[in-house]
């Protein structure tokens, strides 16, 4: 097998931890081969932090993403370094420059990786399909894989030696799309990032009134409230509550998951949690498969009995 590659990521002048959860699992597959990382503008001065790759390219260029130009710039570089693998976040960046590779070196595009491994002949693909609730196997020897985060562990991607830094031509114009601002949410009363326990209503619920169920039950165990994107699709709760890949990421000493399926780009913003209570009636629910303790009872019977026994 060949070489890999990744496509880094970065805002606001750091590395996304999707980079380094990319960068671990490319170390792993490139046995006998090499392992590089792309960065663009002024990130180069942070390719230090890439230490798990043998060579760090650096293109130049705007720090802020341009979806045309950092493609461009991958695709020149991606012809002149040839790897077997490329991969490329299944982020909204990612999603950007992606399926531009694999049309125009015309290779496979293997969307919402959540495994790859190298089987000597071919690297082999796990994507899940439908939330994650079915996941399909492939198979090629060269292939742009898109990764869904939250896949692999990033420390493997934090370790390494000292990568050889290079300067590469990446033919990086400004291209036809400007960048403006970016845009932060709005500051909300309760910083859920911080929070030490959490409570996270999910699909499940059934109704916006029924909210109040799981608020009784975070304010027994002197929790505070999260939710999955449905919910805040919904209208039922603030973005500032939303837990995942286009909300926030979360780390608490305990997450309890209140009738949440576990869809990756939810799992994506709570992976790192020490330990997680699911509570959902479907036993095929994707939470499971991360969840600490899980039960197929009933959401509101269970906080009912919680709430009397901690009272």
């Amino acid at each position: 097998m060949g070489d890999v590659m990744v496509i880094t990521e970065h805002m606001q002048g750091e590395f996304q931890d999707i980079t380094f959860e990319m960068l671990g699992q490319a170390r792993t597959l490139a046995s006998g081969g090499s392992c590089s990382a792309l960065v663009y503008g002024s990130m180069k001065e942070r390719a230090s932090e890439l230490g798990a790759a043998d060579r760090v390219l650096c293109v130049g260029g705007s720090d802020d993403f341009n979806p045309e130009a950092y493609a461009s710039a991958a695709l020149r570089v991606i012809q002149s370094e040839t790897p077997s693998l490329v991969l490329v976040g299944s982020t909204s960046m990612g999603i950007d420059i992606g399926p531009v590779l694999g049309a125009s070196l015309n290779l496979p595009v293997v969307s919402y990786c959540s495994g790859i491994e190298n089987s000597g002949d071919d690297f082999e693909f796990t994507s899940q399909l439908y939330g994650g609730k079915m996941n399909v196997n492939a198979s090629a020897s060269s292939a742009v894989a898109m990764v869904l985060a939250g896949s692999f562990q990033a420390e493997a991607g934090k370790s390494g030696s000292s990568a050889k830094i290079e300067e590469v031509d990446g033919d990086f114009g400004p291209g036809r799309v400007k960048f403006r601002e970016l845009i932060e949410p709005e500051a909300a009363d309760v910083d859920i990032t911080q929070s030490d326990i959490l409570v996270a209503v999910g699909r499940g619920i059934g109704s916006k009134d029924d909210i109040e169920v799981a608020q009784e039950l975070a304010d027994t165990l002197n929790a505070d409230l999260a939710c999955s994107r449905p919910i805040v699709d919904a209208g039922w709760m603030q973005k500032s509550c939303q837990v995942g890949k286009s909300g926030l990421k979360v780390n608490p000493k305990v997450y309890i998951a209140l009738g949440i399926s576990g869809a990756p780009e939810h799992l994506e913003g709570m992976k790192s949690v020490s330990t997680i209570i699911a509570i959902n009636t479907d036993k095929s629910a994707p939470i499971f498969d991360v969840a600490h303790y899980g039960m197929t009872e009933d959401l509101f019977d269970i906080c009912d009995e919680l709430g009397e026994s901690l009272t």
